[in-house]
């Protein structure tokens, strides 16, 4: 069994991993099993530099606002801005603290320098404007894309005015009031103002499609796209803040699965002007299933890998990633018996795993799940192995101090 594993094993480099699938996929999802640690994140800078200068992939996307995505793409495809800034509004979820993330937008940017605009690579969030606890106001994304329109199509089309949906809209506490997370009564979001607002939505996103032709010949191609990235977040956001402000016992699994539709959809988008080098959680880009425990009650829903890989087959891959120990967060030697067990008594601290043929090594009775210590760590499911194109193991996160 250890000569089995050891065979499916090579050193974490684009190459090894390109190797493992049967072309270049449109999207290359790499997942991680924890948040914020430079480690990873460093992995997955020099994964991405070997995808651009090897394999030619222009964007990288990452679990983070798609809207304030826009500030970081602006700043690295034309220099708009400083990198101060950037790090400060292009982020969500404080991911602009990472020194990681920093050096990753550093380096795009000086590679962009002087290049013409089709050799320049793209960033973007490819998240909803959602936070743990709770979501963004729809009036950036509404706004915009009525903006955008209202510059280009004729008035008598638009199906309402700027003022009508500032009023509509009132203020933006109403929207992003954390109470109401936990709390239905407390969300706007199936007030008289916001059915109207979804209606409103809908029309201008219909009015963006129907004069697609126009739009396209009148403006820039990046300024359609993220018009359409506006009104797909005014309606996802809309949708979930209506549920939000629902009783039913199905309230947290519709927005854990909203949450990974809007992940899809952005996606998607992306792999249109492909391919693109993803990353986020292993479970928003799984092909199985997620499931987790929230206030007490079991979810389960599609993630955005399973949305997409549905939609592209072979042009979406996922390679997840398992790691040893992260002794800063209590996350000690695994046990010998589960997947991560195994792979840590190879020799090498890093590799990339053909995770199908470890599957097939591992036979019919898969090795015991892992049980983390700590909820910020999310093992890998055994049951999933096969479900992944190729695995990356490393063997040991330590600590390492991040920092602007």
């Amino acid at each position: 069994m250890a000569t089995d594993i050891k065979d499916t094993a090579h050193a974490v480099e684009a190459a090894a991993v390109m190797r493992l699938l049967p072309a270049r996929p449109r999207l290359l999802a790499l997942g991680e099993p924890t948040h914020g640690e430079d480690t990873l994140l460093d992995l997955r800078n020099e994964l991405f530099r070997q995808l651009v200068e090897q394999e030619g992939y222009r964007t990288i996307a990452i679990e983070s606002d798609c809207v304030m995505g826009l500030v970081v793409d602006d700043y690295v495809t034309s220099g708009t801005g400083t990198l101060e800034e950037v790090m400060e509004h292009g982020f969500s979820h404080s991911w602009g603290t990472f020194a990681a993330n920093r050096e990753l937008v550093r380096w795009m940017r000086a590679y962009n320098d002087g290049r013409p605009a089709p050799e320049r690579l793209r960033f973007a969030g490819f998240d909803g404007p959602l936070e743990i606890t709770g979501a963004a106001s729809p009036r950036q994304a509404l706004t915009a894309l009525h903006g955008y329109l209202s510059a280009r199509v004729d008035a008598d089309l638009l199906p309402c005015t700027e003022a009508t949906l500032d009023r509509l809209l009132g203020t933006d506490d109403r929207w992003t009031d954390p109470a109401a997370m936990m709390d239905p009564a407390q969300s706007v979001g199936q007030s008289a103002e916001a059915g109207r607002l979804r209606l409103l939505a809908d029309d201008l996103v219909a009015l963006l499609d129907t004069q697609t032709p126009h739009l396209i010949r009148a403006t820039p191609r990046d300024d359609w796209d993220r018009a359409r990235l506006y009104g797909r977040t005014a309606i996802g956001l809309l949708r979930y803040h209506y549920w939000m402000a629902h009783s039913s016992p199905s309230r947290m699994t519709r927005l854990v699965g909203l949450r990974d539709q809007m992940m899809a959809h952005n996606l998607l988008a992306l792999a249109e002007r492909g391919p693109a080098f993803i990353h986020a959680h292993n479970g928003h880009l799984q092909r199985a299933k997620s499931t987790t425990r929230m206030g007490g009650m079991p979810l389960e829903w599609w993630s955005a890998g399973a949305l997409v890989s549905a939609q592209l087959g072979e042009e979406y891959a996922f390679v997840a990633t398992a790691l040893g120990t992260i002794r800063h967060q209590g996350v000690d030697t695994p046990p010998p018996d589960t997947v991560e067990g195994l792979l840590y008594a190879l020799p090498e601290d890093r590799c990339v795993i053909d995770a199908p043929r470890l599957a097939t090594a591992l036979g019919d009775t898969p090795p015991a799940p892992r049980v983390s210590p700590w909820f910020g760590y999310s093992p890998l499911d055994p049951a999933h192995l096969a479900d992944s194109d190729g695995l990356v193991f490393v063997k040991d996160v330590p600590q390492i101090r991040s920092g602007s």
